[in-house]
């Protein structure tokens, strides 16, 4: 009977912001417009990087990644929860809810293993500069990426196997925009919490972990900073991780909040708000800030505007 319950699930509905009514017409030009410029800053980012040659280094080599990634991570979310904000019907297939599931956290893990990589990055080029081109050269680099793409897609192998091998035999409708991990886990019929304390303890792993790192390779480079005799030359030093360190903050704190705790203290009015944070401003707020806060970025960003101008309009 188990089985027979089980197989009725084709579908899910994502419920996501349907209780908001008119309002959605509003949150659907809102999310396209931020959804948009985002696409068109990490492809500026990518570009930028691709075509100066000046930011050919395992810094900008990192970030190109990183652009990359978060772009793939917002075309498995956004799409559908802008073409749910129009429908009468949002639902999602069993497998399409698997697939999305699998892509988000594949992606999401990724991007928190480069963010380390990146915190990695900063601790040679500021703590060990005399050797930095030689351990961080451009074949560590690839391994470096490859490691944290691999890393995080076998962390969401893990992950989707203990999610969708729960009996589905309750309602199909899950209380969010998009297929995350608490949502749907909480539709199973059986007990699910030796699943969730793994899902757990893999959290701790992706976030609690390269975080703590990524502490303690700034601790080193604090103590390095503040060893430079000429105010000029901390302040650059400080500059160079400005950057890094605000999206440490924003991503990892974000996904702390949602990732790092019971799946019973899960609230989907709250946990929704953050939601929105890390899958539709995150991506947004990279390239932003990398662009506004970095003089290497916009100088090479004003050097391809002068190369490759745009055509004049007669």
């Amino acid at each position: 009977m188990k089985k027979q319950n089980q197989s009725i699930i084709t579908e899910f509905i994502l419920i996501g912001f349907s209780t908001l009514g008119d309002l959605q017409i509003l949150l659907f030009f809102i999310f396209l417009l931020v959804y948009l410029t985002t696409l068109m800053a990490n492809t500026t980012i990518m570009t930028v990087i691709r075509l100066d040659r000046t930011l050919h280094t395992p810094m900008y080599f990192f970030l190109f990644v990183l652009s990359c990634s978060e772009t793939c991570y917002t075309l498995v979310i956004v799409p559908k929860m802008l073409t749910n904000l129009l429908s009468t019907n949002p639902a999602i297939s069993f497998y399409g809810c698997a697939t999305q599931l699998y892509f988000f956290v594949g992606l999401a893990c990724t991007n928190c293993f480069l963010i380390a990589v990146m915190g990695y990055d900063r601790y040679v080029a500021i703590c060990n500069p005399l050797n930095y081109t030689l351990i961080v050269s451009r074949a560590t680099c690839v391994q470096l990426v490859l490691a944290s793409s691999i890393c995080g897609f076998l962390i969401s192998v893990v992950v989707n196997v203990l999610v969708f091998s729960v009996p589905f035999c309750a309602s199909n409708r899950v209380n969010h925009f998009f297929c995350d991990i608490s949502p749907v886990i909480k539709l199973g019929c059986t007990d699910t919490n030796l699943k969730e304390m793994v899902i757990f303890f893999l959290s701790i792993l992706v976030l609690l972990v390269p975080f703590v790192l990524i502490f303690i390779s700034y601790i080193f480079i604090v103590s390095t900073i503040l060893k430079i005799s000429s105010v000029e030359g901390q302040r650059k030093a400080f500059a160079t991780c400005a950057s890094h360190l605000t999206v440490v903050i924003v991503h990892y704190g974000c996904a702390s909040f949602i990732y790092l705790r019971p799946t019973s203290l899960y609230s989907s009015d709250k946990d929704r708000l953050v939601a929105v944070t890390y899958t539709v401003i995150t991506p947004l707020l990279n390239p932003l800030v990398y662009t506004l806060r970095n003089k290497e970025v916009k100088t090479a960003l004003r050097k391809v505007l002068n190369r490759y101008p745009f055509p004049k309009t007669v």
